[in-house]
């Protein structure tokens, strides 16, 4: 990967382009964790909607282990939330040019302790499930949190709902017919350029889940390991850059 695009992809300045190519390659990992993850730990890690309504479910009839083990996955996935935000925080008050990179350089990490211990992670029991299903939904928080703040709440990666809700309000928009001629202030008139970043986020997620499936069906445990170098190949240059400065400034404070 060139390394001003790297540098562009998660560096400190932010463009729209920059955000949404790096949307993409995060909704490919989404899709690869969530559809290979419940291959590893039968369950998705990123569909809180579908968890809090099993909750609901599950308190009406009466089965309040299961009930537990929902309460289990949304609180792994705050607090990944409640982990990037703070990392985010921290790095740009401080200034660094790895300050959307270092969630990644983190998310990178765990991916890379599921994939070396996720047979012995998933035989411990965390807070109410399992080690593997806290750590699969803390990582979807965190992803999901970082790509949220840095494209101010434009693009999501973790989960597909709102993409394709999207996506309908862009193609009804788009199929709407304005009997009159009338301004683009005035008619109703889709954004082709968001219906196609969109689709592509939609695109990339599905690839990602295929990649997932496929690689957790065939290598198990062990095919979260290339996600995390993807990622650290996205996230490396700017925390190199924090390297380097943190460096110069160590050395004129020996030599001054």
């Amino acid at each position: 990967m060139p390394i001003r695009y790297a540098r562009r992809l998660t560096g400190r300045r932010r463009t729209a382009i920059a955000n949404r190519h790096l949307g993409f390659a995060l909704a490919f990992v989404a899709g690869a964790i969530n559809a290979g993850g419940f291959l590893a730990v039968q369950q998705y890690t990123s569909h809180m909607t579908g968890i809090v309504s099993a909750m609901a479910d599950n308190i009406a009839l009466g089965a309040y282990p299961l009930v537990l083990s929902g309460l289990g996955g949304v609180l792994s996935f705050l607090l990944g939330a409640i982990c990037s935000t703070m990392m985010v925080s921290y790095a740009r008050r401080r200034r660094m040019h790895s300050v959307n990179a270092l969630p990644l350089l983190f998310e990178a990490f765990l991916l890379l302790c599921f994939g070396f211990l996720g047979a012995t992670l998933a035989s411990i029991e965390g807070l109410f499930v399992p080690l593997t299903v806290m750590l699969l939904c803390f990582i979807m928080g965190l992803q999901n949190a970082l790509i949220t703040k840095l494209s101010r709440a434009e693009i999501r990666t973790t989960h597909i709902t709102g993409i394709v809700t999207d996506i309908g309000i862009e193609l009804g928009k788009l199929f709407y017919w304005n009997r009159r001629k009338i301004g683009p202030k005035l008619g109703v008139m889709a954004d082709r350029q968001r219906l196609r970043v969109l689709a592509l986020l939609g695109m990339y997620f599905f690839l990602g889940g295929l990649a997932g499936a496929f690689g957790f069906n065939r290598l198990g445990y062990i095919a979260t390991v290339p996600l995390a170098l993807l990622l650290v190949a996205l996230a490396s240059v700017p925390a190199l850059d924090d390297l380097r400065s943190g460096w110069r400034r160590f050395r004129r404070a020996r030599l001054g």
